[in-house]
Protein backbone atom coordinates (compact mmCIF):
# COMPACT_ATOMS: atom_id res chain seq x y z
CA UNK A 1 0.00 0.00 0.00
CA UNK A 2 0.85 3.84 -0.97
CA UNK A 3 2.35 5.33 2.37
CA UNK A 4 0.19 8.52 1.88
CA UNK A 5 -2.57 6.08 1.75
CA UNK A 6 -2.00 4.14 4.81
CA UNK A 7 -1.62 7.75 6.30
CA UNK A 8 -5.23 8.52 4.94
CA UNK A 9 -6.90 5.51 6.34
CA UNK A 10 -9.17 5.54 8.99
CA UNK A 11 -8.94 2.14 10.35
CA UNK A 12 -5.32 2.97 11.04
CA UNK A 13 -5.45 3.73 14.56
CA UNK A 14 -2.06 2.86 15.95
CA UNK A 15 -0.69 5.34 12.84
CA UNK A 16 -2.91 8.23 13.97
CA UNK A 17 -1.96 7.79 17.52
CA UNK A 18 1.81 8.49 16.13
CA UNK A 19 0.52 11.15 14.07
CA UNK A 20 -1.08 12.56 17.24
CA UNK A 21 2.34 12.54 19.56
CA UNK A 22 4.47 14.87 17.01
CA UNK A 23 1.70 16.63 16.67
CA UNK A 24 1.59 17.46 20.28
CA UNK A 25 5.64 17.24 19.82
CA UNK A 26 6.31 19.46 16.96
CA UNK A 27 2.91 21.33 15.89
CA UNK A 28 2.13 25.00 17.40
CA UNK A 29 -1.87 25.67 17.34
CA UNK A 30 -3.45 28.89 16.70
CA UNK A 31 -5.24 29.72 19.88
CA UNK A 32 -4.59 26.70 21.94
CA UNK A 33 -3.84 26.23 25.33
CA UNK A 34 -0.01 25.06 24.88
CA UNK A 35 0.54 22.36 27.86
CA UNK A 36 -2.73 20.96 27.67
CA UNK A 37 -1.97 20.40 23.87
CA UNK A 38 1.71 19.47 24.59
CA UNK A 39 0.39 17.01 27.69
CA UNK A 40 -2.29 15.49 26.02
CA UNK A 41 -5.09 16.33 28.08
CA UNK A 42 -6.64 18.22 25.36
CA UNK A 43 -7.70 15.35 22.81
CA UNK A 44 -6.34 16.08 19.27
CA UNK A 45 -8.55 15.40 16.38
CA UNK A 46 -6.56 14.76 12.98
CA UNK A 47 -9.65 15.99 10.02
CA UNK A 48 -9.08 13.97 7.60
CA UNK A 49 -11.86 14.26 4.70
CA UNK A 50 -15.59 16.46 4.74
CA UNK A 51 -18.14 16.61 1.80
CA UNK A 52 -21.26 19.20 2.37
CA UNK A 53 -21.58 20.42 5.67
CA UNK A 54 -19.95 17.30 7.42
CA UNK A 55 -16.43 16.19 8.22
CA UNK A 56 -14.84 13.43 9.42
CA UNK A 57 -11.88 12.92 11.67
CA UNK A 58 -8.76 9.74 11.91
CA UNK A 59 -11.34 7.62 13.59
CA UNK A 60 -13.99 7.92 10.94
CA UNK A 61 -15.80 10.17 13.45
CA UNK A 62 -18.18 12.29 11.52
CA UNK A 63 -19.48 16.11 12.66
CA UNK A 64 -21.77 18.43 11.08
CA UNK A 65 -20.09 21.82 10.99
CA UNK A 66 -22.20 24.39 11.97
CA UNK A 67 -19.58 26.89 11.63
CA UNK A 68 -18.11 26.41 8.69
CA UNK A 69 -14.79 26.05 9.97
CA UNK A 70 -14.24 29.55 11.17
CA UNK A 71 -17.20 31.35 9.00
CA UNK A 72 -15.03 30.11 5.95
CA UNK A 73 -16.57 27.65 3.71
CA UNK A 74 -19.86 29.14 2.36
CA UNK A 75 -19.92 26.47 -1.11
CA UNK A 76 -19.44 23.68 1.62
CA UNK A 77 -16.91 21.02 1.49
CA UNK A 78 -15.43 18.32 -1.16
CA UNK A 79 -16.55 20.99 -4.40
CA UNK A 80 -14.35 18.76 -7.21
CA UNK A 81 -14.71 21.66 -9.42
CA UNK A 82 -12.88 23.89 -6.76
CA UNK A 83 -10.15 21.45 -6.76
CA UNK A 84 -9.84 21.20 -10.76
CA UNK A 85 -9.31 24.81 -10.96
CA UNK A 86 -6.01 24.55 -8.19
CA UNK A 87 -4.52 21.99 -10.92
CA UNK A 88 -5.69 23.42 -13.78
CA UNK A 89 -3.97 26.70 -12.72
CA UNK A 90 -1.15 24.87 -11.18
CA UNK A 91 -0.22 23.41 -14.63
CA UNK A 92 -0.63 26.71 -16.15
CA UNK A 93 1.02 29.31 -13.91
CA UNK A 94 1.82 28.12 -10.35
CA UNK A 95 3.21 31.25 -9.27
CA UNK A 96 4.73 34.89 -10.03
CA UNK A 97 4.74 38.07 -8.41
CA UNK A 98 2.62 41.20 -9.31
CA UNK A 99 5.31 43.62 -8.37
CA UNK A 100 5.95 46.25 -10.53
CA UNK A 101 3.08 45.72 -13.04
CA UNK A 102 3.31 41.69 -13.13
CA UNK A 103 0.03 40.35 -13.39
CA UNK A 104 -1.91 37.12 -14.27
CA UNK A 105 -5.36 36.63 -16.21
CA UNK A 106 -7.07 35.12 -12.74
CA UNK A 107 -6.26 38.14 -10.49
CA UNK A 108 -7.31 40.36 -13.52
CA UNK A 109 -10.49 38.85 -13.88
CA UNK A 110 -11.27 38.42 -10.11
CA UNK A 111 -10.22 42.01 -9.34
CA UNK A 112 -13.10 43.02 -12.12
CA UNK A 113 -15.88 41.01 -10.50
CA UNK A 114 -15.09 41.70 -6.94
CA UNK A 115 -15.40 45.68 -7.96
CA UNK A 116 -18.60 44.64 -10.61
CA UNK A 117 -20.41 42.16 -8.67
CA UNK A 118 -19.59 41.93 -5.12
CA UNK A 119 -18.65 45.61 -3.54
CA UNK A 120 -20.22 48.51 -2.50
CA UNK A 121 -20.85 51.57 -5.16
CA UNK A 122 -18.03 53.69 -5.26
CA UNK A 123 -14.99 51.29 -5.40
CA UNK A 124 -12.04 51.43 -7.74
CA UNK A 125 -9.54 48.78 -7.02
CA UNK A 126 -8.31 45.87 -5.49
CA UNK A 127 -5.59 44.82 -3.43
CA UNK A 128 -4.51 41.17 -2.48
CA UNK A 129 -2.94 39.31 0.47
CA UNK A 130 -4.16 35.83 2.25
CA UNK A 131 -5.79 36.79 5.57
CA UNK A 132 -7.96 38.81 6.85
CA UNK A 133 -5.44 40.28 9.58
CA UNK A 134 -3.23 41.25 6.65
CA UNK A 135 -5.91 42.65 4.62
CA UNK A 136 -6.73 44.96 7.75
CA UNK A 137 -2.91 45.34 8.08
CA UNK A 138 -3.27 47.12 4.66
CA UNK A 139 -6.08 49.05 5.83
CA UNK A 140 -3.91 50.65 8.44
CA UNK A 141 -0.83 51.50 6.27
CA UNK A 142 -3.28 53.06 3.20
CA UNK A 143 -4.96 54.92 5.35
CA UNK A 144 -2.34 56.20 7.26
CA UNK A 145 -0.61 57.03 4.07
CA UNK A 146 -3.65 59.20 2.61
CA UNK A 147 -3.23 61.05 5.46
CA UNK A 148 -0.05 61.57 5.03
CA UNK A 149 -0.40 62.98 1.02
CA UNK A 150 -2.89 65.16 2.32
CA UNK A 151 -0.92 66.74 4.60
CA UNK A 152 -2.30 65.88 7.62
CA UNK A 153 0.72 64.10 9.43
CA UNK A 154 -1.33 64.48 13.16
CA UNK A 155 -4.75 62.48 11.61
CA UNK A 156 -3.76 58.93 12.37
CA UNK A 157 -5.59 57.69 15.16
CA UNK A 158 -7.88 54.92 13.91
CA UNK A 159 -11.05 53.82 16.33
CA UNK A 160 -12.16 50.48 16.45
CA UNK A 161 -15.31 48.77 18.91
CA UNK A 162 -15.06 46.93 22.07
CA UNK A 163 -15.51 43.46 21.70
CA UNK A 164 -14.54 43.84 17.93
CA UNK A 165 -12.55 41.12 15.83
CA UNK A 166 -9.97 42.55 12.90
CA UNK A 167 -6.65 40.32 13.43
CA UNK A 168 -4.45 39.42 15.57
CA UNK A 169 -0.99 41.18 14.26
CA UNK A 170 0.48 44.00 15.82
CA UNK A 171 -1.73 46.65 14.73
CA UNK A 172 -4.76 44.55 14.02
CA UNK A 173 -4.16 42.84 17.43
CA UNK A 174 -4.61 46.30 18.45
CA UNK A 175 -7.65 47.18 16.78
CA UNK A 176 -9.39 43.99 18.09
CA UNK A 177 -11.17 45.29 21.11
CA UNK A 178 -10.78 42.21 23.23
CA UNK A 179 -8.42 42.25 26.16
CA UNK A 180 -6.84 38.39 25.79
CA UNK A 181 -5.38 39.66 22.41
CA UNK A 182 -3.85 42.56 24.35
CA UNK A 183 -2.42 41.04 27.25
CA UNK A 184 1.07 40.14 27.67
CA UNK A 185 1.32 41.73 23.71
CA UNK A 186 2.17 44.80 25.33
CA UNK A 187 -0.97 46.14 22.96
CA UNK A 188 -2.82 48.04 21.78
CA UNK A 189 -0.63 50.12 19.95
CA UNK A 190 -0.93 54.03 20.57
CA UNK A 191 -2.49 55.46 17.61
CA UNK A 192 -6.06 52.67 18.16
CA UNK A 193 -8.86 53.92 19.67
CA UNK A 194 -12.01 51.71 20.89
CA UNK A 195 -15.40 53.38 21.34
CA UNK A 196 -18.68 51.41 22.63
CA UNK A 197 -19.50 48.02 21.33
CA UNK A 198 -23.33 47.93 20.21
CA UNK A 199 -24.83 45.10 22.59
CA UNK A 200 -28.28 46.11 22.90
CA UNK A 201 -29.11 43.13 25.18
CA UNK A 202 -26.20 43.38 27.51
CA UNK A 203 -25.62 47.07 27.62
CA UNK A 204 -28.61 48.74 27.43
CA UNK A 205 -29.87 50.58 30.41
CA UNK A 206 -33.05 49.34 32.49
CA UNK A 207 -36.24 50.14 30.40
CA UNK A 208 -33.32 52.19 27.60
CA UNK A 209 -35.29 51.47 24.00
CA UNK A 210 -33.18 50.87 21.16
CA UNK A 211 -33.12 54.32 19.87
CA UNK A 212 -32.13 55.91 22.55
CA UNK A 213 -29.55 53.00 23.14
CA UNK A 214 -28.15 53.68 19.68
CA UNK A 215 -28.10 57.43 20.55
CA UNK A 216 -25.66 56.75 23.31
CA UNK A 217 -23.56 54.71 21.16
CA UNK A 218 -23.30 57.63 18.90
CA UNK A 219 -22.76 60.09 22.03
CA UNK A 220 -20.14 58.11 23.14
CA UNK A 221 -18.69 57.92 19.09
CA UNK A 222 -18.34 61.57 19.18
CA UNK A 223 -17.39 62.60 22.49
CA UNK A 224 -14.35 60.17 21.62
CA UNK A 225 -13.27 62.14 18.58
CA UNK A 226 -13.93 65.59 20.13
CA UNK A 227 -12.00 64.50 23.32
CA UNK A 228 -9.03 63.45 20.92
CA UNK A 229 -9.34 66.29 18.62
CA UNK A 230 -11.00 65.78 15.05
CA UNK A 231 -7.87 66.31 13.03
CA UNK A 232 -5.66 63.03 14.40
CA UNK A 233 -9.23 60.97 13.97
CA UNK A 234 -8.05 58.55 10.60
CA UNK A 235 -10.44 56.14 10.13
CA UNK A 236 -13.30 53.93 11.87
CA UNK A 237 -12.73 50.00 11.57
CA UNK A 238 -16.68 48.30 11.62
CA UNK A 239 -17.46 44.63 11.14
CA UNK A 240 -21.67 45.06 9.95
CA UNK A 241 -22.28 42.42 12.14
CA UNK A 242 -20.06 41.79 14.88
CA UNK A 243 -18.60 38.22 14.99
CA UNK A 244 -16.37 36.66 16.81
CA UNK A 245 -17.14 39.70 19.75
CA UNK A 246 -20.38 38.04 20.28
CA UNK A 247 -22.24 37.67 16.63
CA UNK A 248 -23.95 40.59 17.37
CA UNK A 249 -26.23 42.24 14.81
CA UNK A 250 -26.47 46.11 14.56
CA UNK A 251 -29.33 47.85 16.61
CA UNK A 252 -32.33 49.88 14.11
CA UNK A 253 -31.03 52.55 12.96
CA UNK A 254 -27.49 52.03 13.99
CA UNK A 255 -25.12 52.65 10.72
CA UNK A 256 -27.17 55.25 9.58
CA UNK A 257 -26.26 57.68 12.95
CA UNK A 258 -22.69 56.40 13.23
CA UNK A 259 -21.82 57.02 9.64
CA UNK A 260 -23.43 60.20 9.55
CA UNK A 261 -20.88 61.24 12.62
CA UNK A 262 -17.77 59.41 10.68
CA UNK A 263 -18.84 61.92 7.78
CA UNK A 264 -19.15 65.75 9.65
CA UNK A 265 -16.05 65.07 10.45
CA UNK A 266 -14.31 63.32 8.09
CA UNK A 267 -13.19 60.14 8.93
CA UNK A 268 -12.48 57.58 6.51
CA UNK A 269 -15.03 54.31 7.05
CA UNK A 270 -13.09 50.75 6.79
CA UNK A 271 -15.88 48.22 6.46
CA UNK A 272 -14.61 44.80 7.38
CA UNK A 273 -16.57 41.99 5.78
CA UNK A 274 -14.62 38.92 5.96
CA UNK A 275 -17.08 37.28 7.83
CA UNK A 276 -19.83 39.16 6.28
CA UNK A 277 -19.56 39.03 3.07
CA UNK A 278 -20.06 37.01 -0.18
CA UNK A 279 -23.69 35.84 0.97
CA UNK A 280 -23.49 34.86 4.74
CA UNK A 281 -26.28 37.44 5.58
CA UNK A 282 -28.24 36.56 2.84
CA UNK A 283 -26.74 39.63 1.00
CA UNK A 284 -23.79 39.97 -1.37
CA UNK A 285 -22.01 41.77 1.34
CA UNK A 286 -22.97 43.27 4.42
CA UNK A 287 -22.71 47.20 3.28
CA UNK A 288 -25.54 46.49 1.16
CA UNK A 289 -27.17 44.63 3.82
CA UNK A 290 -27.21 47.64 6.42
CA UNK A 291 -26.89 50.73 3.91
CA UNK A 292 -23.00 51.21 4.79
CA UNK A 293 -21.10 53.05 2.51
CA UNK A 294 -17.49 52.42 3.02
CA UNK A 295 -14.47 54.25 1.95
CA UNK A 296 -12.49 50.45 1.93
CA UNK A 297 -13.45 46.97 2.51
CA UNK A 298 -11.74 44.07 3.66
CA UNK A 299 -12.79 40.53 2.33
CA UNK A 300 -11.31 36.93 3.14
CA UNK A 301 -12.84 33.84 4.20
CA UNK A 302 -15.91 33.53 1.82
CA UNK A 303 -13.61 34.92 -1.10
CA UNK A 304 -12.31 31.29 -1.61
CA UNK A 305 -14.13 29.25 0.92
CA UNK A 306 -11.51 28.70 2.85
CA UNK A 307 -10.25 26.53 0.02
CA UNK A 308 -7.27 28.58 -0.29
CA UNK A 309 -5.85 31.28 1.73
CA UNK A 310 -6.67 34.63 -0.09
CA UNK A 311 -7.72 38.06 1.18
CA UNK A 312 -8.33 41.71 -0.96
CA UNK A 313 -8.85 44.98 0.09
CA UNK A 314 -11.18 46.79 -1.64
CA UNK A 315 -10.40 50.57 -2.49
CA UNK A 316 -12.70 53.02 -2.57
CA UNK A 317 -12.51 56.20 -5.41
CA UNK A 318 -12.51 58.83 -2.43
CA UNK A 319 -8.85 56.95 -1.36
CA UNK A 320 -7.47 55.83 -4.59
CA UNK A 321 -7.86 58.68 -6.08
CA UNK A 322 -5.31 60.17 -3.22
CA UNK A 323 -3.21 57.07 -3.52
CA UNK A 324 -2.42 57.70 -7.58
CA UNK A 325 -1.96 61.51 -6.57
CA UNK A 326 0.94 60.16 -4.32
CA UNK A 327 2.65 57.85 -6.38
CA UNK A 328 3.13 61.33 -8.94
CA UNK A 329 4.24 62.76 -6.12
CA UNK A 330 6.31 60.60 -4.07
CA UNK A 331 6.74 57.54 -6.60
CA UNK A 332 5.61 53.91 -5.80
CA UNK A 333 4.06 53.27 -1.84
CA UNK A 334 6.30 50.98 -0.42
CA UNK A 335 3.97 48.32 0.50
CA UNK A 336 3.43 44.39 -0.96
CA UNK A 337 2.79 40.89 -0.30
CA UNK A 338 4.84 37.85 -1.77
CA UNK A 339 1.55 36.15 -2.69
CA UNK A 340 -0.46 39.46 -3.90
CA UNK A 341 -3.05 38.14 -6.30
CA UNK A 342 -1.19 34.72 -5.96
CA UNK A 343 -2.60 33.17 -9.54
CA UNK A 344 -3.66 30.05 -8.34
CA UNK A 345 -5.59 31.72 -5.29
CA UNK A 346 -7.09 33.74 -7.27
CA UNK A 347 -8.05 30.98 -9.62
CA UNK A 348 -10.12 29.32 -7.25
CA UNK A 349 -11.58 32.76 -5.93
CA UNK A 350 -13.33 32.66 -9.49
CA UNK A 351 -14.48 29.07 -9.25
CA UNK A 352 -16.11 29.85 -6.41
CA UNK A 353 -17.69 32.99 -7.24
CA UNK A 354 -18.66 31.13 -9.90
CA UNK A 355 -21.02 28.38 -7.95
CA UNK A 356 -21.84 31.26 -5.30
CA UNK A 357 -23.93 33.04 -8.45
CA UNK A 358 -24.86 29.64 -10.42
CA UNK A 359 -26.43 28.10 -7.21
CA UNK A 360 -27.71 31.58 -6.02
CA UNK A 361 -26.67 30.71 -2.63
CA UNK A 362 -26.64 34.47 -1.49
CA UNK A 363 -30.51 34.05 -2.18
CA UNK A 364 -30.79 30.53 -0.34
CA UNK A 365 -28.98 31.88 2.58
CA UNK A 366 -31.08 34.28 2.82
CA UNK A 367 -34.26 31.77 2.79
CA UNK A 368 -32.23 29.24 5.37
CA UNK A 369 -31.04 31.81 7.23
CA UNK A 370 -34.32 33.21 7.78
CA UNK A 371 -35.43 29.60 8.92
CA UNK A 372 -32.30 28.96 10.97
CA UNK A 373 -33.00 32.29 12.91
CA UNK A 374 -36.80 31.19 13.13
CA UNK A 375 -35.58 27.67 14.37
CA UNK A 376 -33.47 28.77 16.77
CA UNK A 377 -36.18 31.38 18.51
CA UNK A 378 -38.77 28.75 18.44
CA UNK A 379 -36.59 26.20 20.33
CA UNK A 380 -34.42 28.69 23.14
CA UNK A 381 -36.20 31.51 23.54
CA UNK A 382 -37.49 29.89 26.70
CA UNK A 383 -34.70 27.68 27.51
CA UNK A 384 -33.69 28.21 31.15
CA UNK A 385 -29.82 28.45 30.44
CA UNK A 386 -30.76 31.04 27.22
CA UNK A 387 -30.62 34.88 27.90
CA UNK A 388 -30.86 35.74 24.04
CA UNK A 389 -31.08 34.45 20.55
CA UNK A 390 -29.81 36.46 18.26
CA UNK A 391 -28.45 36.64 14.78
CA UNK A 392 -28.85 37.88 10.75
CA UNK A 393 -28.88 35.43 7.95
CA UNK A 394 -26.77 32.05 8.21
CA UNK A 395 -25.08 33.70 11.30
CA UNK A 396 -26.25 33.14 15.04
CA UNK A 397 -25.75 32.91 18.41
CA UNK A 398 -27.18 31.60 21.91
CA UNK A 399 -26.25 33.89 24.91
CA UNK A 400 -26.24 31.29 27.83
CA UNK A 401 -26.97 32.97 31.63
CA UNK A 402 -27.30 31.56 35.17
CA UNK A 403 -30.63 33.93 35.25
CA UNK A 404 -32.16 35.06 32.03
CA UNK A 405 -34.97 37.17 34.03
CA UNK A 406 -32.38 39.21 35.53
CA UNK A 407 -29.35 39.02 33.01
CA UNK A 408 -27.24 37.50 35.39
CA UNK A 409 -24.17 35.95 33.53
CA UNK A 410 -22.48 32.14 34.79
CA UNK A 411 -19.38 32.61 36.24
CA UNK A 412 -16.64 32.73 34.05
CA UNK A 413 -15.07 29.82 35.68
CA UNK A 414 -17.62 27.20 35.20
CA UNK A 415 -17.12 27.93 31.17
CA UNK A 416 -20.91 27.13 30.34
CA UNK A 417 -20.42 27.59 26.66
CA UNK A 418 -17.54 25.40 26.01
CA UNK A 419 -19.62 23.10 28.00
CA UNK A 420 -22.10 23.13 25.55
CA UNK A 421 -19.64 23.43 23.05
CA UNK A 422 -18.02 19.94 23.90
CA UNK A 423 -21.32 18.12 24.67
CA UNK A 424 -22.47 19.23 20.96
CA UNK A 425 -18.92 17.31 19.65
CA UNK A 426 -19.31 14.40 21.64
CA UNK A 427 -22.81 14.05 19.73
CA UNK A 428 -21.58 15.20 16.05
CA UNK A 429 -22.13 18.67 16.06
CA UNK A 430 -19.20 21.46 15.94
CA UNK A 431 -20.27 24.36 17.13
CA UNK A 432 -17.90 27.68 18.40
CA UNK A 433 -18.10 28.55 22.43
CA UNK A 434 -17.14 32.31 21.46
CA UNK A 435 -14.84 34.40 24.15
CA UNK A 436 -16.71 36.74 25.35
CA UNK A 437 -19.36 35.73 27.78
CA UNK A 438 -20.59 32.54 27.78
CA UNK A 439 -22.46 32.84 23.92
CA UNK A 440 -22.32 29.81 21.46
CA UNK A 441 -21.80 31.02 17.52
CA UNK A 442 -23.40 29.55 14.42
CA UNK A 443 -22.27 30.17 10.69
CA UNK A 444 -23.23 27.12 8.85
CA UNK A 445 -22.13 26.68 4.89
CA UNK A 446 -24.95 28.51 2.88
CA UNK A 447 -25.27 25.34 0.98
CA UNK A 448 -27.62 23.87 4.40
CA UNK A 449 -30.73 22.66 4.05
CA UNK A 450 -33.81 22.97 6.42
CA UNK A 451 -33.47 19.54 7.06
CA UNK A 452 -29.97 20.59 7.94
CA UNK A 453 -30.88 23.44 10.56
CA UNK A 454 -33.33 20.82 12.02
CA UNK A 455 -30.70 18.87 12.83
CA UNK A 456 -28.02 21.36 14.29
CA UNK A 457 -30.92 22.93 16.39
CA UNK A 458 -31.88 19.17 17.40
CA UNK A 459 -28.42 18.35 18.54
CA UNK A 460 -27.89 21.81 20.44
CA UNK A 461 -31.03 21.22 22.48
CA UNK A 462 -29.53 18.30 23.70
CA UNK A 463 -25.87 19.21 24.20
CA UNK A 464 -27.74 22.67 25.95
CA UNK A 465 -29.79 19.98 28.81
CA UNK A 466 -26.74 17.88 29.19
CA UNK A 467 -24.70 20.91 30.30
CA UNK A 468 -27.33 21.90 32.11
CA UNK A 469 -27.65 18.75 34.06
CA UNK A 470 -23.63 18.64 35.09
CA UNK A 471 -24.29 22.63 36.24
CA UNK A 472 -25.07 21.76 39.58
CA UNK A 473 -22.18 18.74 39.85
CA UNK A 474 -19.53 21.60 38.63
CA UNK A 475 -20.55 24.05 41.19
Amino acid sequence: MNPIDTFMNPASVSLSDAILATDRRHFMHPGTHASHHASGELEGRLMRRASGIRIEDHAGRSYIDAFAGLYCVNIGYGREEMAEAMAAQSRKLSFYHTYAGFSNDPAVELSQRLIEDWSPPGMKKVFYGMSGSDANETQIKLVWYYNNVLGRPRKKKIIARHRSYHGSGIATGSLTGQAKFHAAFDLPIPQVLHTACPDFYRDARSGESESAFVANCVEQLERLITTEGADTIAAFFGEPVMGSGGILPPPAGYWPAIQAVLKRYDILFVADEVVCGFGRLGSRNGSAHYGIEPDLVSVAKGLTSGYLPLSAVIVGERVWDVIERGSREQGAMSHGWTYSGHPVCAAVALTNLDILEREHLTRHAADVGAYLQASLHAAFDDHPLVGNVRGEGMLAALELMADKTERTPFAPALKVSNRVAQAALARGLIVRPLGINDIIGFAPPLVATRADIDEIVGITRQALDAASEDLPVAG
